[in-house]
């Protein structure tokens, strides 16, 4: 096929994950103009400077990531980090699509749908509210499970070494999942009544609170839980427009 429109890709992808519905932490969608059309999409969790230069390297019209370039809160100005990536961006002509939430809460495509699917989770239900929508998942294991053997399991399938933070000696036949930074959604998961709640880094007081609110807390890193859903997003574009499309990994162990 040729290669497609930028607005075209964009617009599907706003379609697919419902963007314009979610009150976001930052602009969902396209961040940075590039070229007019996009034949080679790349995609990673987090937009840096090593991954603008990776996919301009890799022959990349368009960047796709989960953590983009602009947030809620932040310094308005281009300093020098800002300006290096984005010279980055423009030396290439590639463009940059960041979805945050959206890409956390979508039912097929989204982290934490992909991370209960890796778990084998059944019975799913909604989670995890950030925003007035709920973008994580709960679910119940195929077979009960002490939490140190979930935990392995679970970083095992992505490369992890997830922190266990104990919340009693039951077993966990009952998960919630936010993946990324959602420390203190472990109230929302005690909430529930569950067992155990998985995410990606703990809070300086996950331990206390797992602990008293008598939830399994699993830390199976920010980075490794948010993997999933730009690779199924991107897959899912060049399923339909045809495009070549690859993943740039990162060691980051938080």
């Amino acid at each position: 096929m040729s290669p497609v429109r930028l607005a075209d890709l964009v617009g599907w992808m706003d379609e697919t994950l419902a963007a314009p519905s979610f009150r976001d932490y930052g602009p969902n969608g396209l961040q940075v103009l590039g070229r007019d059309e996009v034949a080679h999409l790349a995609a990673a969790v987090s937009v840096s400077l090593d991954v603008i230069e990776r996919a301009a390297d890799a022959g990349a019209d368009a960047l796709l990531v989960h953590h983009g370039l602009f947030w809620d809160g932040a310094d308005p100005t281009i300093g020098r980090l800002e300006r290096r990536r984005l010279e980055g961006l423009f030396g290439a002509g590639m463009s940059l699509i960041a979805y945050h939430l959206p890409l956390d809460a979508h039912p097929e495509l989204g982290n934490n749908a992909l991370l209960a699917d890796l778990l084998g989770l059944a019975d799913r239900a909604p989670f995890g509210e950030h925003r007035g929508m709920r973008i994580g998942v709960q679910g119940a294991l195929p077979a009960p499970e002490q939490v140190g053997d979930l935990a392995a399991r679970l970083g095992a399938r992505l490369g992890s070494s997830p922190l266990v933070l104990p919340g009693g000696d039951h077993p966990v036949r009952t998960v919630g999942i936010v993946s990324g930074g959602a420390a203190r959604d472990i109230r929302q998961a005690a909430d529930a009544g569950l067992d155990a709640f998985i995410t990606g880094e703990p809070s300086e007081d996950a331990m206390y609170l797992a602990c008293e609110l008598g939830v399994h807390f699993i830390a199976a890193g920010h980075n490794a839980t948010e993997t999933l859903g730009v690779q199924a997003l991107a897959a899912r574009a060049a399923e339909r427009f045809g495009l070549a499309t690859g993943f740039l990994p990162v060691d980051n162990p938080v």
